[in-house]
């Protein structure tokens, strides 16, 4: 399984981006996917969750209400809609996805893309 972020940029606070993860390789072993982030300076955080459906959205609280997460599997797409940007949500944010191959489990993550919000 692969992953290629793609979206991020400068966008003023109050204002709203689109990030995808494009999906490739065994996507059919994909059990979850989730967004993490990285601020300058501080730890790896999980931003929200989604089910192998496309169901079960979980958020951070400090997203809730702000961003949705969804899957399109057709499209071998996840992608994270992020609304009323804050200047703390600067970061590279980066996809994940949990998979499992012959009863193996395994991650991978994607390359990040950088989301600078400007106050």
């Amino acid at each position: 399984v692969q992953l290629v972020e793609s979206g991020g940029g400068l966008v003023q606070a109050g204002g709203s981006l689109r990030l995808s993860c494009v999906t490739s390789g065994d996507t059919w072993s994909i059990i979850s996917m989730a967004w993490y982030r990285q601020a300058p300076g501080k730890q790896r955080e999980l931003v929200a969750t989604i089910g192998s459906g496309g169901d079960s959205a979980n958020y951070a609280d400090f997203v809730k209400g702000r961003f949705t997460i969804s899957r399109d599997n057709a499209k071998n797409t996840m992608t994270l809609q992020m609304n009323s940007l804050k200047p703390e949500d600067t970061a590279v944010y980066s996809c994940n996805a949990e998979f499992s191959i012959a009863g193996r489990d395994f991650e991978v993550w994607g390359q990040g893309t950088h989301v600078t919000v400007s106050s």
